[in-house]
């Protein structure tokens, strides 16, 4: 395999920052746009079938098909070399790990409520999510499909969290997000110093969506940051920027620098996931709390608690030097709380 080929879809922010990592670290590779409801032909299925899904050369030969871009991000970086999009301080890797993980988990939930809570974003989605899948449909049967797949989605606000308990929360957290993302920019031009991180990409993901397709939310992010909707642009293709090692941030700037972001993620996301795998532990079907001064409620997600564990251990991995530093950027953030015991 000369390119690396995957699946794909225009209206799933995981393929989108999945794409940009690719072209800035100039892998070749071969867009498959379409969905496992036609897979490729030729081409093995995932377990699960989510976008995007990338195929890459088995040991032994033969294909195998990788989902999650989080550890894609990781199998890339072990097999091209140069370009990394993961800092080589171990302290500055693990906080990049960490916005990562909320823009993945935490924006997402701003990206579905955007889409399908209000009928105007809702009449916006459904068709552009017929025709990127199904170019040639004829116009009544694409909107047919249309209606059911927004039906569809509607029913399944709940999963993620969009109710109408939880939507003043979710949106005032995308706003706060968007201003905190334009002072960063402004200071290096990207969230981990002057070269694009991991976090960037995952960001840069679900905002195609939010500062671009949603009505509702691109509207929104345009008020608040030409600068993030200007941003947005330019990440879809970093080909021709040429990072040194220096471009990451300094370690012991990451608290300073750093800290409103986390701010941020310590007061939604971190009891969010402290909620959820509590929840996940007891074998109970909802999540129930608090955030920001707000109820919450949704179903119990076990991905989430997954990541929550996979944070703690990459947290508990790190060498002591580094823990140092993580941890004072990590203080008075509510981050920390994350990183304390549970279940007692």
């Amino acid at each position: 395999m000369d390119r690396l080929k995957l699946l794909g879809a225009p209206g799933s922010p995981y393929t989108r920052k999945m794409l940009a990592v690719l072209r800035y670290r100039q892998i070749p590779y071969e867009m498959i746009w379409g969905g496992h409801q036609n897979p490729p032909p030729g081409l093995p299925q995932p377990k699960v079938k989510l976008l995007p899904t990338f195929y890459f050369p088995a040991d032994g030969g033969g294909v195998e098909a990788m989902i999650d871009s989080t550890p894609i991000i990781r199998r890339l970086e072990q097999d091209y070399s140069g370009r990394s999009v993961i800092p080589s301080d171990p302290a500055l890797a693990f906080l990049d790990a960490l916005i990562e993980d909320y823009a993945d988990e935490w924006l997402t939930k701003a990206m579905f409520h955007y889409r399908w809570a209000r009928k105007v974003d809702c009449d916006n989605a459904g068709p552009l999510l017929v025709y990127w899948s199904m170019p040639t449909i004829p116009a009544d049967q694409a909107k047919a499909a249309a209606d059911a797949f927004t039906k569809r989605q509607v029913d399944r606000l709940y999963v993620v969290g969009s109710n109408e308990t939880t939507a003043e929360t979710i949106e005032d957290s995308y706003k706060r997000f968007v201003g905190i993302l334009d002072g960063l920019i402004s200071q290096e031009g990207y969230v981990m110093g002057s070269r694009p991180s991991a976090a960037d990409f995952a960001i840069y993901g679900q905002l195609t969506q939010l500062g671009i397709i949603e009505p509702t939310s691109a509207a929104v992010t345009n008020e608040i940051s030409q600068r993030v909707r200007a941003w947005i642009d330019r990440m879809e293709d970093l080909s021709g920027l040429e990072p040194e090692d220096s471009d990451w941030l300094d370690p012991g700037e990451s608290g300073t620098r750093l800290k409103p972001l986390l701010a941020e993620i310590g007061r939604v996301y971190a009891p969010f996931l402290i909620a959820n795998a509590k929840a996940a532990m007891e074998g109970a079907d909802e999540v129930s709390g608090e955030i920001d001064g707000r109820p919450w409620v949704q179903p119990t997600f076990p991905y989430q608690a997954k990541c929550f564990e996979t944070l703690r251990d990459a947290h508990s991995a790190l060498p002591a030097d580094a823990r140092k530093t993580v941890d004072a950027a990590l203080s008075g953030t509510g981050c920390d709380a994350i990183f304390g015991a549970i279940g007692t």
